[in-house]
Protein backbone atom coordinates (compact mmCIF):
# COMPACT_ATOMS: atom_id res chain seq x y z
CA UNK A 1 0.00 0.00 0.00
CA UNK A 2 1.63 3.25 -1.11
CA UNK A 3 -0.25 6.63 0.29
CA UNK A 4 0.10 9.82 -1.41
CA UNK A 5 0.25 12.69 1.43
CA UNK A 6 1.15 10.39 3.85
CA UNK A 7 2.69 13.18 6.17
CA UNK A 8 -1.09 14.31 7.02
CA UNK A 9 -2.24 14.06 10.51
CA UNK A 10 -5.25 11.58 8.83
CA UNK A 11 -2.99 9.47 6.05
CA UNK A 12 -0.31 8.63 8.65
CA UNK A 13 -2.88 7.37 10.92
CA UNK A 14 -4.36 5.07 8.29
CA UNK A 15 -0.97 4.03 7.77
CA UNK A 16 -0.18 3.26 10.95
CA UNK A 17 -3.35 1.06 10.97
CA UNK A 18 -2.47 -0.60 7.73
CA UNK A 19 0.96 -1.61 8.81
CA UNK A 20 -0.98 -3.31 12.07
CA UNK A 21 -2.61 -5.40 9.51
CA UNK A 22 0.30 -6.55 7.88
CA UNK A 23 0.33 -4.66 4.82
CA UNK A 24 3.63 -3.29 3.45
CA UNK A 25 3.65 0.46 3.40
CA UNK A 26 5.38 3.46 1.63
CA UNK A 27 4.41 6.74 1.42
CA UNK A 28 5.82 10.43 0.51
CA UNK A 29 4.77 13.73 1.39
CA UNK A 30 5.13 17.09 -0.53
CA UNK A 31 7.18 18.64 2.33
CA UNK A 32 8.56 16.93 5.52
CA UNK A 33 6.72 17.19 8.97
CA UNK A 34 6.60 15.34 12.73
CA UNK A 35 4.16 13.04 11.26
CA UNK A 36 6.59 11.78 8.78
CA UNK A 37 9.20 11.92 10.76
CA UNK A 38 7.37 9.86 13.59
CA UNK A 39 6.76 6.95 10.99
CA UNK A 40 9.81 6.67 9.78
CA UNK A 41 11.64 6.42 13.11
CA UNK A 42 9.08 4.28 13.85
CA UNK A 43 10.25 1.83 11.26
CA UNK A 44 6.44 1.75 9.45
CA UNK A 45 7.40 2.90 5.98
CA UNK A 46 9.34 3.91 3.41
CA UNK A 47 8.65 7.72 3.50
CA UNK A 48 9.83 10.04 1.06
CA UNK A 49 10.19 13.76 0.70
CA UNK A 50 8.76 15.07 -2.45
CA UNK A 51 6.38 13.83 -4.77
CA UNK A 52 8.25 11.33 -7.64
CA UNK A 53 6.83 9.17 -9.87
CA UNK A 54 9.35 6.44 -8.88
CA UNK A 55 8.29 6.58 -5.31
CA UNK A 56 5.68 3.82 -6.40
CA UNK A 57 6.79 1.27 -5.11
CA UNK A 58 7.03 -2.11 -7.67
CA UNK A 59 4.41 -4.98 -7.04
CA UNK A 60 1.33 -6.65 -8.79
CA UNK A 61 -1.07 -6.67 -5.68
CA UNK A 62 -0.07 -2.76 -5.20
CA UNK A 63 -2.53 -0.19 -4.17
CA UNK A 64 -2.00 3.73 -4.30
CA UNK A 65 -4.77 5.42 -1.61
CA UNK A 66 -4.15 9.84 -1.45
CA UNK A 67 -5.89 12.28 0.78
CA UNK A 68 -8.23 14.60 -0.52
CA UNK A 69 -5.32 17.78 -0.46
CA UNK A 70 -4.07 14.91 -3.19
CA UNK A 71 -5.55 16.25 -6.99
CA UNK A 72 -5.44 14.06 -9.93
CA UNK A 73 -2.54 15.65 -11.72
CA UNK A 74 -0.19 14.37 -9.18
CA UNK A 75 3.04 13.01 -10.80
CA UNK A 76 2.50 9.85 -8.36
CA UNK A 77 -1.14 9.34 -8.79
CA UNK A 78 -0.55 9.76 -12.80
CA UNK A 79 2.54 7.35 -12.60
CA UNK A 80 -0.35 5.00 -10.75
CA UNK A 81 -2.73 5.61 -13.33
CA UNK A 82 -0.45 4.92 -16.37
CA UNK A 83 0.86 1.29 -15.00
CA UNK A 84 -2.94 0.67 -14.17
CA UNK A 85 -2.19 0.49 -10.69
CA UNK A 86 -5.92 0.56 -8.31
CA UNK A 87 -6.18 4.06 -7.07
CA UNK A 88 -8.34 4.56 -3.41
CA UNK A 89 -9.37 7.45 -1.72
CA UNK A 90 -9.05 8.03 2.23
CA UNK A 91 -12.28 7.61 2.47
CA UNK A 92 -12.31 3.81 0.57
CA UNK A 93 -9.76 3.09 3.39
CA UNK A 94 -11.34 4.51 6.41
CA UNK A 95 -14.48 2.64 5.41
CA UNK A 96 -12.71 -0.83 4.80
CA UNK A 97 -10.88 0.08 8.76
CA UNK A 98 -14.27 0.72 10.46
CA UNK A 99 -15.78 -2.49 9.44
CA UNK A 100 -13.53 -4.46 11.62
CA UNK A 101 -13.82 -3.17 14.68
CA UNK A 102 -16.93 -1.66 16.95
CA UNK A 103 -16.37 1.78 15.94
CA UNK A 104 -17.47 4.82 18.01
CA UNK A 105 -16.70 7.68 15.78
CA UNK A 106 -16.62 11.60 16.53
CA UNK A 107 -17.95 13.91 14.75
CA UNK A 108 -18.79 18.13 14.48
CA UNK A 109 -17.39 21.44 13.49
CA UNK A 110 -15.50 21.85 17.19
CA UNK A 111 -13.83 19.36 19.16
CA UNK A 112 -13.69 16.00 17.58
CA UNK A 113 -10.11 15.66 18.73
CA UNK A 114 -10.24 16.42 22.20
CA UNK A 115 -13.35 14.45 22.58
CA UNK A 116 -11.60 11.39 20.91
CA UNK A 117 -8.65 11.92 22.71
CA UNK A 118 -10.19 11.45 25.90
CA UNK A 119 -12.28 8.62 24.44
CA UNK A 120 -9.03 7.11 24.12
CA UNK A 121 -7.68 7.58 27.32
CA UNK A 122 -10.81 6.64 29.15
CA UNK A 123 -11.16 3.26 27.16
CA UNK A 124 -7.25 2.64 27.87
CA UNK A 125 -7.66 3.22 31.51
CA UNK A 126 -10.85 0.89 31.62
CA UNK A 127 -8.48 -1.89 30.15
CA UNK A 128 -9.80 -1.92 27.07
CA UNK A 129 -7.34 -1.17 24.76
CA UNK A 130 -8.90 0.37 21.97
CA UNK A 131 -7.57 1.23 18.51
CA UNK A 132 -7.56 5.04 17.08
CA UNK A 133 -7.50 7.10 14.30
CA UNK A 134 -7.45 10.96 15.17
CA UNK A 135 -6.30 13.91 13.71
CA UNK A 136 -3.92 14.89 16.24
CA UNK A 137 -1.52 13.06 18.82
CA UNK A 138 -3.93 12.04 21.95
CA UNK A 139 -1.41 13.23 24.09
CA UNK A 140 0.87 11.28 27.46
CA UNK A 141 3.27 10.54 24.05
CA UNK A 142 0.60 8.79 22.22
CA UNK A 143 0.84 8.85 18.51
CA UNK A 144 -2.18 9.83 16.20
CA UNK A 145 -3.19 5.93 16.15
CA UNK A 146 -2.63 2.89 17.26
CA UNK A 147 -4.98 -0.18 15.86
CA UNK A 148 -5.10 -1.95 19.64
CA UNK A 149 -5.62 -5.24 20.81
CA UNK A 150 -9.20 -4.44 21.57
CA UNK A 151 -12.58 -4.84 20.43
CA UNK A 152 -13.34 -1.15 20.15
CA UNK A 153 -11.79 1.64 17.33
CA UNK A 154 -12.05 5.40 17.91
CA UNK A 155 -12.60 7.31 15.22
CA UNK A 156 -12.35 11.30 14.20
CA UNK A 157 -14.91 11.49 11.69
CA UNK A 158 -14.35 14.23 9.41
CA UNK A 159 -16.81 16.03 7.50
CA UNK A 160 -14.41 18.53 5.36
CA UNK A 161 -14.19 15.66 2.81
CA UNK A 162 -17.61 14.00 3.66
CA UNK A 163 -15.28 11.04 4.78
CA UNK A 164 -17.58 10.70 7.74
CA UNK A 165 -20.13 9.52 5.35
CA UNK A 166 -17.80 6.43 4.81
CA UNK A 167 -17.91 4.78 8.06
CA UNK A 168 -19.54 2.02 9.17
CA UNK A 169 -20.60 2.83 13.06
CA UNK A 170 -21.87 1.62 16.21
CA UNK A 171 -22.10 4.65 18.43
CA UNK A 172 -22.09 8.40 16.86
CA UNK A 173 -21.10 11.30 18.58
CA UNK A 174 -21.99 14.62 17.67
CA UNK A 175 -20.25 17.83 19.21
CA UNK A 176 -21.86 20.45 17.10
CA UNK A 177 -22.41 22.02 13.78
CA UNK A 178 -21.25 24.83 11.96
CA UNK A 179 -20.40 25.69 8.41
CA UNK A 180 -16.44 25.49 8.18
CA UNK A 181 -15.58 23.88 4.92
CA UNK A 182 -17.16 26.40 2.34
CA UNK A 183 -15.59 24.71 -0.48
CA UNK A 184 -17.61 21.44 0.56
CA UNK A 185 -20.71 22.96 1.85
CA UNK A 186 -22.46 25.39 0.01
CA UNK A 187 -24.96 25.86 2.86
CA UNK A 188 -25.22 25.21 6.40
CA UNK A 189 -28.44 23.45 5.24
CA UNK A 190 -26.64 21.53 3.26
CA UNK A 191 -24.03 20.79 6.01
CA UNK A 192 -27.04 19.88 8.86
CA UNK A 193 -27.71 17.18 5.57
CA UNK A 194 -24.70 15.59 5.92
CA UNK A 195 -24.45 15.30 9.48
CA UNK A 196 -28.32 13.83 9.59
CA UNK A 197 -26.55 11.05 7.02
CA UNK A 198 -23.96 10.55 9.26
CA UNK A 199 -25.84 9.79 12.64
CA UNK A 200 -27.96 7.51 10.60
CA UNK A 201 -24.95 5.36 10.25
CA UNK A 202 -25.40 4.54 13.74
CA UNK A 203 -26.51 1.10 14.23
CA UNK A 204 -26.61 1.49 18.33
CA UNK A 205 -26.70 4.85 19.69
CA UNK A 206 -26.05 8.71 18.78
CA UNK A 207 -24.36 10.64 21.46
CA UNK A 208 -25.35 14.29 20.78
CA UNK A 209 -24.93 17.95 23.16
CA UNK A 210 -28.74 18.30 23.86
CA UNK A 211 -29.20 21.64 21.84
CA UNK A 212 -32.62 21.81 19.40
CA UNK A 213 -30.74 22.45 16.36
CA UNK A 214 -28.91 19.39 16.56
CA UNK A 215 -31.20 16.85 18.19
CA UNK A 216 -33.27 17.44 14.78
CA UNK A 217 -31.05 15.99 13.04
CA UNK A 218 -32.13 12.35 15.34
CA UNK A 219 -35.31 13.12 14.88
CA UNK A 220 -35.68 9.46 13.09
CA UNK A 221 -34.08 7.93 16.29
CA UNK A 222 -36.69 6.12 17.89
CA UNK A 223 -37.84 4.47 13.99
CA UNK A 224 -33.96 3.43 13.47
CA UNK A 225 -34.10 1.90 16.71
CA UNK A 226 -31.01 3.38 18.05
CA UNK A 227 -30.74 5.09 21.57
CA UNK A 228 -30.48 8.87 21.76
CA UNK A 229 -27.89 10.22 24.23
CA UNK A 230 -28.12 14.06 25.02
CA UNK A 231 -25.18 15.68 26.89
CA UNK A 232 -24.68 18.80 28.53
CA UNK A 233 -22.26 20.86 30.82
CA UNK A 234 -24.55 23.71 31.83
CA UNK A 235 -22.69 25.07 34.77
CA UNK A 236 -18.68 23.56 34.80
CA UNK A 237 -16.91 25.63 37.44
CA UNK A 238 -13.75 26.87 35.83
CA UNK A 239 -10.44 27.02 37.34
CA UNK A 240 -7.57 28.23 36.84
CA UNK A 241 -6.13 25.94 33.41
CA UNK A 242 -9.26 22.78 34.50
CA UNK A 243 -13.01 22.93 35.32
CA UNK A 244 -14.76 20.27 37.51
CA UNK A 245 -18.54 19.54 36.91
CA UNK A 246 -20.93 16.93 38.10
CA UNK A 247 -21.81 13.77 35.50
CA UNK A 248 -24.29 11.38 36.20
CA UNK A 249 -23.80 11.83 40.14
CA UNK A 250 -20.23 11.54 39.84
CA UNK A 251 -17.58 14.42 40.52
CA UNK A 252 -15.58 15.05 37.22
CA UNK A 253 -12.27 17.39 37.16
CA UNK A 254 -10.11 18.16 34.42
CA UNK A 255 -7.04 19.89 33.56
CA UNK A 256 -7.79 21.72 30.45
CA UNK A 257 -9.16 24.59 30.86
CA UNK A 258 -12.82 26.22 29.48
CA UNK A 259 -15.85 25.21 29.12
CA UNK A 260 -15.65 24.26 25.98
CA UNK A 261 -13.38 21.04 27.24
CA UNK A 262 -16.01 20.26 30.11
CA UNK A 263 -18.33 19.48 27.02
CA UNK A 264 -15.98 17.38 25.22
CA UNK A 265 -15.24 15.12 28.53
CA UNK A 266 -18.86 14.85 29.09
CA UNK A 267 -19.21 13.61 25.27
CA UNK A 268 -16.40 11.39 25.79
CA UNK A 269 -17.49 9.68 29.12
CA UNK A 270 -21.44 9.01 27.74
CA UNK A 271 -19.48 7.04 24.45
CA UNK A 272 -17.04 5.43 27.21
CA UNK A 273 -19.84 4.41 29.46
CA UNK A 274 -21.89 2.80 26.36
CA UNK A 275 -18.59 0.81 25.57
CA UNK A 276 -18.94 -0.83 29.08
CA UNK A 277 -15.99 1.06 30.19
CA UNK A 278 -15.22 1.09 34.27
CA UNK A 279 -16.90 4.66 34.65
CA UNK A 280 -14.44 5.91 37.72
CA UNK A 281 -11.32 4.18 35.51
CA UNK A 282 -12.71 6.88 33.08
CA UNK A 283 -13.08 9.68 34.58
CA UNK A 284 -9.62 9.25 36.92
CA UNK A 285 -7.56 9.43 32.88
CA UNK A 286 -9.53 12.56 32.33
CA UNK A 287 -8.04 14.01 35.60
CA UNK A 288 -4.88 13.05 34.27
CA UNK A 289 -5.25 14.59 30.54
CA UNK A 290 -3.59 17.41 29.50
CA UNK A 291 -4.93 18.00 25.49
CA UNK A 292 -4.24 16.33 22.60
CA UNK A 293 -1.49 17.73 20.27
CA UNK A 294 -1.92 21.52 19.08
CA UNK A 295 -4.94 22.06 21.18
CA UNK A 296 -4.09 24.43 24.02
CA UNK A 297 -0.44 22.85 24.37
CA UNK A 298 2.32 24.95 26.41
CA UNK A 299 5.34 25.06 24.49
CA UNK A 300 7.41 27.07 27.22
CA UNK A 301 8.35 30.69 27.79
CA UNK A 302 9.58 33.63 25.31
CA UNK A 303 12.57 35.29 25.75
CA UNK A 304 10.60 38.36 27.26
CA UNK A 305 9.11 35.62 30.43
CA UNK A 306 5.63 35.03 29.06
CA UNK A 307 4.08 31.28 28.47
CA UNK A 308 3.56 30.85 25.03
CA UNK A 309 0.63 27.85 23.51
CA UNK A 310 -0.17 27.01 20.52
CA UNK A 311 -3.94 26.11 19.21
CA UNK A 312 -5.09 24.44 16.30
CA UNK A 313 -8.22 26.87 16.25
CA UNK A 314 -9.00 27.88 12.94
CA UNK A 315 -12.68 29.10 13.25
CA UNK A 316 -14.44 32.28 15.13
CA UNK A 317 -15.86 29.56 17.39
CA UNK A 318 -13.02 27.91 18.43
CA UNK A 319 -10.93 31.09 18.63
CA UNK A 320 -13.52 32.60 21.19
CA UNK A 321 -13.24 29.27 22.92
CA UNK A 322 -9.53 28.80 23.02
CA UNK A 323 -9.13 32.57 24.47
CA UNK A 324 -11.55 32.14 27.13
CA UNK A 325 -9.93 29.02 28.64
CA UNK A 326 -6.68 30.95 28.64
CA UNK A 327 -8.40 33.58 30.40
CA UNK A 328 -8.62 31.41 33.36
CA UNK A 329 -5.14 30.83 33.59
CA UNK A 330 -5.09 34.87 34.69
CA UNK A 331 -2.79 36.66 32.59
CA UNK A 332 -1.88 40.30 32.62
CA UNK A 333 -2.09 40.67 29.22
CA UNK A 334 -3.48 37.64 26.95
CA UNK A 335 -1.73 37.99 23.22
CA UNK A 336 -3.13 35.95 20.45
CA UNK A 337 -1.34 35.45 17.22
CA UNK A 338 -3.48 34.11 14.24
CA UNK A 339 -3.01 32.30 10.90
CA UNK A 340 -5.82 32.38 9.18
CA UNK A 341 -6.34 28.93 7.22
CA UNK A 342 -7.85 29.06 3.57
CA UNK A 343 -8.99 31.98 1.76
CA UNK A 344 -12.77 31.28 1.29
CA UNK A 345 -12.76 30.78 5.31
CA UNK A 346 -10.86 33.84 5.25
CA UNK A 347 -13.52 36.05 2.93
CA UNK A 348 -16.65 34.35 4.37
CA UNK A 349 -15.68 34.80 7.70
CA UNK A 350 -13.38 37.72 8.67
CA UNK A 351 -15.89 39.99 10.59
CA UNK A 352 -16.33 36.95 12.92
CA UNK A 353 -12.87 36.46 13.51
CA UNK A 354 -12.55 39.55 14.21
CA UNK A 355 -14.81 39.76 16.85
CA UNK A 356 -13.57 36.39 18.42
CA UNK A 357 -9.80 37.78 18.40
CA UNK A 358 -11.41 41.37 20.19
CA UNK A 359 -11.35 38.73 23.36
CA UNK A 360 -7.67 39.07 23.55
CA UNK A 361 -5.77 42.19 24.95
CA UNK A 362 -3.02 42.03 22.01
CA UNK A 363 -4.00 40.90 18.43
CA UNK A 364 -1.41 39.84 15.73
CA UNK A 365 -2.90 38.62 12.32
CA UNK A 366 -0.41 36.81 10.03
CA UNK A 367 -1.65 36.07 6.44
CA UNK A 368 -3.57 33.17 4.85
CA UNK A 369 -1.96 29.36 4.82
CA UNK A 370 -4.03 28.33 1.71
CA UNK A 371 -3.32 24.87 2.06
CA UNK A 372 -5.21 23.53 -0.97
CA UNK A 373 -6.44 26.89 -2.37
CA UNK A 374 -4.51 29.42 -4.37
CA UNK A 375 -4.13 33.23 -3.96
CA UNK A 376 -4.94 33.77 -7.61
CA UNK A 377 -8.57 32.54 -7.30
CA UNK A 378 -9.29 34.56 -4.29
CA UNK A 379 -7.93 38.34 -5.26
CA UNK A 380 -8.11 40.88 -2.33
CA UNK A 381 -8.61 38.19 0.37
CA UNK A 382 -5.93 38.23 2.58
CA UNK A 383 -5.10 38.41 6.53
CA UNK A 384 -5.58 42.07 6.23
CA UNK A 385 -9.49 41.67 6.39
CA UNK A 386 -9.36 40.05 9.83
CA UNK A 387 -6.96 42.51 11.11
CA UNK A 388 -9.02 45.00 10.35
CA UNK A 389 -12.02 43.40 11.38
CA UNK A 390 -10.66 42.91 14.60
CA UNK A 391 -9.49 46.72 15.00
CA UNK A 392 -13.06 47.47 14.32
CA UNK A 393 -14.76 44.99 17.13
CA UNK A 394 -11.31 46.02 19.42
CA UNK A 395 -11.24 49.99 19.90
CA UNK A 396 -8.14 51.04 21.73
CA UNK A 397 -6.54 47.72 21.56
CA UNK A 398 -3.41 46.95 19.84
CA UNK A 399 -3.88 45.20 15.94
CA UNK A 400 -0.89 44.22 14.71
CA UNK A 401 -0.86 43.11 10.69
CA UNK A 402 2.19 41.32 10.05
CA UNK A 403 2.04 39.07 7.00
CA UNK A 404 4.94 36.68 7.53
CA UNK A 405 6.66 35.16 10.53
CA UNK A 406 9.96 37.71 9.99
CA UNK A 407 7.28 40.55 10.14
CA UNK A 408 5.92 39.06 13.22
CA UNK A 409 8.89 37.48 15.21
CA UNK A 410 10.52 40.75 16.17
CA UNK A 411 7.31 42.46 16.99
CA UNK A 412 6.37 39.75 19.22
CA UNK A 413 9.67 39.60 20.94
CA UNK A 414 9.01 43.17 21.67
CA UNK A 415 5.77 42.99 23.08
CA UNK A 416 6.04 39.31 24.91
CA UNK A 417 6.77 39.99 28.50
CA UNK A 418 6.71 38.13 31.66
CA UNK A 419 3.12 37.21 33.66
CA UNK A 420 1.77 37.74 30.18
CA UNK A 421 0.48 34.68 27.78
CA UNK A 422 0.15 34.20 23.86
CA UNK A 423 -1.39 31.68 22.32
CA UNK A 424 -1.00 31.27 18.75
CA UNK A 425 -3.70 29.59 16.58
CA UNK A 426 -3.86 28.35 12.95
CA UNK A 427 -4.58 24.86 11.25
CA UNK A 428 -0.99 26.06 9.08
CA UNK A 429 2.05 25.57 9.54
CA UNK A 430 1.77 28.42 12.42
CA UNK A 431 2.89 26.08 14.83
CA UNK A 432 6.80 26.20 13.62
CA UNK A 433 6.74 30.25 14.42
CA UNK A 434 4.92 29.55 17.90
CA UNK A 435 7.78 26.98 18.54
CA UNK A 436 10.21 29.48 17.18
CA UNK A 437 9.34 32.61 19.78
CA UNK A 438 9.94 30.01 22.61
CA UNK A 439 13.67 29.90 23.93
CA UNK A 440 12.77 27.83 27.40
CA UNK A 441 10.54 24.99 27.62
Amino acid sequence: MHFIGVGGAGMSGYARAAHALGAQVSGSDAADGPYLERLAADGLLEAHVGHRAENIPDGDDLEVFYSAAVGAENVERRAARERGIVERTRAELLAQLSALRRTIAVAGTHGKTTTSSMLVHALRAAGLQPGWLVGAPIGGGLPNAEWGTGEWLVVEADESDRSMLSLSVEIAVVTNVELDHHATFASLAQLREAFSEFLARAQRAAVVWDRPELLELVADAETAAIELVRYDVPEPTLEAGGSRFRWRGREVHLAVPGAHNALDAAAALEAARLSGADLDAAIAALAGFHGAGRRFQPLGVSSGGARVYEDYAHHPTEIAATLAGARTLAPKRLVAVFQPHLYSRTKLLAREFGLALANADVVVVLDVYPARERAEDHPGVSGLLIAEASADAAPGRPVFWLPSFSDAEPVLRGLLEEGQLCVVMGAGDVDLFARALVVEQ
